[in-house]
């Protein structure tokens, strides 16, 4: 398959999907909507959507029906981009090759817009008229999961221990659980919700599980390797940051060439976590392995 064409229908697809459902920049008040549209549609490869639709095609679902799902993570994703680029966390000043949020309408509407951002997230996964064709209970143990991810024992968590983690020395199991927790859980759980959302069997969703669960974490790898390696221009945003800021991340405990190796093994093993899966989860396969290869 040409993963390229595959993103791009996908993202297509999400984007019209948010269009739609995202209030319009001259909504009252047009304020707070123009500033979460400016990050909503900023850029970015919809990786998470993008995850979902793939995950409920390898159950043999129907992607349109995780649309909302799709969509609702999308959101969640960018309000957490938000929040970390606020000076009271990472202090950034690009993401996505833009000017963050609060450089552009101040901390405090930015701050607003990424709580609206969440908000519409679930809003948007409880309104009656969409994902009708679901059963109810699937629907809610969808949202669930989701809600746990992104929470206190989720992505927020990890990013309380990050930061406290900062300029301190740590064991490499917490390590490990800030980087599969801050960016991991909502990976994991965008495939582990697709799946649910599709209809997959126990079995099924026990190995996208664990699929999620190593990708997430190995995105996480490549992410700090390309603080260490990347460009300004393809990322989109500042480089060598974690050093200067004193971040655990894996080039700063174990070096670059054992963190590759690190990523590469996690991309194996999430790999294995499909062998049971035919045809239709080939694009879960492409991800992973882009994954690995990603210089943006």
């Amino acid at each position: 398959m040409n993963l390229g064409e595959y993103f791009k229908r996908r993202q297509r697809l999400v984007d019209r999907a948010l269009e739609r459902w995202v209030p319009g920049e001259n909504e009252f008040p047009p304020q707070v909507h123009q500033a979460m549209r400016y990050s909503l549609f900023a850029g970015g490869k919809r990786l998470r959507p993008i995850l979902a639709l793939a995950a409920a095609d390898a159950v043999g679902g129907r992607p349109v029906d995780v649309l909302p799902l799709a969509c609702a993570l999308e959101l969640i994703h960018t309000y957490s981009l938000i929040h970390d680029d606020l000076p009271s966390m990472d202090n950034d000043d690009l993401r996505r090759g833009k000017p963050t949020s609060h450089k552009i309408f101040g901390e405090a509407l930015a701050i607003l817009a990424g709580d609206a951002l969440l908000t519409e997230a679930f809003h948007l996964l409880t309104r009656p008229e969409l994902m009708r064709d679901i059963p109810p209970a699937r629907r809610m143990r969808a949202i669930c999961h989701v809600a746990r991810a992104a929470g206190s024992t989720g992505m927020i968590g990890g990013q309380v221990l990050d930061m406290a983690a900062q300029g301190k020395e740590i064991e490499t199991h917490l390590l490990e659980y800030i980087h599969s927790h801050k960016t991991g859980a909502l990976i994991a759980a965008s495939v582990y919700a697709g799946a649910i959302l599709g209809g997959g069997s126990a079995r099924e969703l026990k190995a996208l599980n664990g699929y999620g669960e190593k990708l997430g974490l190995a995105f996480q790898v490549v992410d700090d390797l390309l603080d260490v390696q990347g460009e300004v221009k393809k990322l989109g945003k500042a480089v060598r940051k974690d050093k200067t800021q004193g971040k655990a991340t894996y080039p700063a405990f174990f070096g670059i060439a054992e963190s590759h190796r690190k990523a590469e093994a996690l991309i194996g093993e999430a790999l294995v976590f499909l062998k049971s899966f035919n045809g239709r989860a080939n694009p879960l396969r492409e991800i992973a392995k882009f994954i690995l290869q990603r210089t943006t």
